[in-house]
């Protein structure tokens, strides 16, 4: 998670006035599938990096290589499919198609369970409030939040905009009094994060991209 944090810090100090927005992995929950403003696999790659799969076509709207699509079954999280860009010439034009890569990452076993997760899934749903052409920067009508402890479901929040927003507030707020906060603010300062203040607006933003628990109530 840190090596996503400062990857993150590094982008947004430096190259974020020209991100792009990314294409989002999906989540089938419930019966319906949602886009989903988390990559669940980054963390299984960064310990396993001889297992990401590799594109036949970058994208600047695929910054990761590759869209991953999850199911919550019986209150458990599974990584179901990995697709990647497979660029073809077709009648002398080039259509990006899509071609999956699972057996690659995972052979022979499918469904795989996402255990090596604990953390916060965050789907969007709903119109686009505000369009931001940035990574998952977007707002949108109603969000549902899904607590995941090592692959399986903990709890469930739902929220309008309105409500995500001072959730984050609350859930920074909370963050700041665990001794894991201030592990993560050490780590980051040594690795030359920048400065109390920027980590704590920075991290305040991205609080669910880092929080392992629904601590906001």
């Amino acid at each position: 998670m840190k090596t996503i944090l400062l990857t993150a810090i590094y982008f947004f100090l430096t190259v974020c006035a020209f991100a792009t927005s990314q294409m989002a992995d999906k989540i089938i929950y419930k019966g319906q599938e949602y886009s989903l403003n988390t990559n669940p696999l980054e963390k299984f790659f960064e310990k396993s990096p001889d297992l990401r799969p590799k594109s036949e076509s970058m994208s600047t709207a695929l910054w990761r290589g590759y869209i991953g699509t999850f199911e919550i079954q019986d209150n458990q999280l599974f990584v179901k499919d990995i697709v990647v860009m497979d660029e073809d010439t077709i009648k002398g034009s080039h259509k990006s198609n899509w071609k999956s890569v699972f057996n690659q990452v995972f052979p022979d076993q499918k469904p795989v369970k996402v255990d090596w997760l604990t953390g916060l899934l965050v789907i969007p749903n709903g119109k686009i409030v505000n369009y931001v052409h940035m990574g998952y920067a977007s707002t949108y009508e109603n969000y549902i939040l899904l607590e995941i402890d090592k692959g399986n479901l903990i709890q469930e929040k739902s929220m309008n905009s309105k409500e995500y927003e001072k959730f984050k507030d609350k859930q920074f707020e909370a963050f700041r009094k665990t001794d894991e906060y201030k592990k993560l603010k050490e780590d980051l300062k040594k690795n030359g994060g920048g400065t109390d203040e920027f980590l704590d607006s920075f991290l305040k933003i991205y609080v669910t991209d880092y929080s392992t628990k629904i601590l906001a109530k």
